[in-house]
C-alpha cells in the first residue's frame, strides 16, 4: 500500500489498526495496516517497502497520512533461539500503544 493510499484508506474507514513494526537489534522500522477482516499490508514506496530509521520519521508520515494512533510492535528472536515456536502473527504481549 502506498502512502497515498494509506491516506484515502484512512479518510474512508475507521476501523483499522496501524502497526509499527521493530526487530529486536535491528533499527529499523516498518508500517503494517490491519484492516477488521484481519487484512495485511505493509507500507511501500514505488513497490518496495518503506523503513524508517527512527520512530520519529515514522510519526511523521502517519500524521501526513492523518493517522495519530499506533501500535510499536516489536519481535524478539529468543524465542526462536531457546526452541519455542515464534508467535509473528499474534505478538500481542509485545504492543505498545503510541499517541501522536
Amino acid at each position: 500500500m502506498e502512502l497515498k493510499e494509506l491516506k484515502c484508506y484512512a479518510r474512508h474507514h475507521d476501523n483499522f489498526e496501524i502497526r509499527v513494526i521493530s526487530h529486536a537489534g535491528s533499527r529499523c522500522y516498518q508500517i503494517e495496516l490491519e484492516d477488521m477482516e484481519g487484512e495485511r499490508d505493509s507500507l511501500t514506496q514505488h513497490g518496495k517497502p518503506m523503513l524508517f530509521r527512527a520512530l520519529d520519521d515514522v510519526y511523521l508520515e502517519l500524521k501526513r497520512a492523518g493517522i495519530h494512533r499506533a501500535y510499536l510492535i516489536q519481535f524478539v528472536a529468543n524465542d526462536e533461539v531457546i526452541g519455542r515456536e515464534p508467535h509473528y502473527q499474534s505478538p500481542l504481549g509485545s504492543r505498545i500503544p503510541l499517541v501522536f
